[in-house]
């Protein structure tokens, strides 16, 4: 095999991550002799790439992380599962008290929790969707709070530096998020790096979190990942999901919610 000796860590970095997608599974004594480098090279370059999210450390080496699909626009996926998600709306906004103080990520799921938020009373709503602003906007009981930031297309949510700067101000007593997968080992996961480093900050804003996903999520592991299974207090989903896994949710203390 060819040896790579003179290339930047980030060449070299993203050429041991395409060999770990072809290979699966590589040690570090094998990166040393493919790439031509220092055992102390190879741990930094994996954990480096764990960081990112494209790989996942194993004793002696690494795998390759196996991904969900790649994300659509928010828009196009209004439409996927949406009578599930409109029950996990209806369930997981039943669990919102009048005067409460509620942060509402971006995604769908979290779009049909925030139509089911109309009629409340007293309520405060902080979020960085656009969506969900619309979704909620000239409720009467309802006191809007929309986060500032740069702007993500696809997903018509706000990221990002002054976002975060925003949410260092701010409470709740509770946080309703969606997430591309939930997996037993590898946690809460989504698929955008400058928006899960967000992610991370506003799971810190509230007393309570509260997960809305429907089946397809479960099991699934997206490219970032944003925060431990400990950080998740309830998960809302739907029929199909399986019981097995929500079984050993449950067994680690976390409130299952079957709509």
């Amino acid at each position: 095999m060819k040896r790579i000796t003179e290339v930047s860590n980030t060449e070299r970095q993203d050429q041991i991550c395409a060999y770990l997608q072809q290979s699966q599974r590589a040690s570090v004594e094998e990166l040393v002799a493919h790439f031509a480098i220092s055992p102390a090279t190879a741990r930094r370059d994996l954990e480096a790439l764990e960081q990112q999210g494209k790989v996942r450390r194993v004793h002696g080496g690494a795998v390759a992380r196996q991904s969900s699909p790649p994300e659509a626009p928010v828009l196009e996926r209004s439409n996927e599962q949406s009578e599930a998600k409109e029950r996990i709306g209806r369930a997981a906004a039943g669990l919102v008290q009048d005067g409460e103080t509620v942060f509402l990520s971006s995604g769908t799921t979290v779009l049909a929790v925030a139509a089911h938020l109309r009629q409340r009373q007293r309520l405060t709503v902080i979020t960085n969707s656009l969506p969900a602003l619309n979704a909620l906007a000239g409720a009467p009981g309802v006191t809007l709070i929309c986060l500032g930031g740069e702007l993500r297309h696809a997903e018509l949510s706000l990221i990002g530096p002054l976002t975060e700067q925003a949410l260092a101000n701010l409470s709740a007593d509770r946080v309703i998020f969606g997430v591309r997968g939930i997996h037993l080992s590898e946690g809460l996961t989504n698929a955008y790096l400058q928006e899960s480093v967000t992610d991370r900050a506003l799971l810190r804003l509230g007393r309570q979190v509260t997960i809305v996903a429907d089946h397809t999520k479960l099991g699934a592991v997206a490219t970032v990942r944003v925060a431990p299974l400990s950080a998740m207090h309830t998960l809302v989903t739907d029929l199909q999901a399986p019981a097995a896994f929500l079984d050993a949710l449950r067994a680690r203390g976390i409130q299952v919610l079957v709509a």
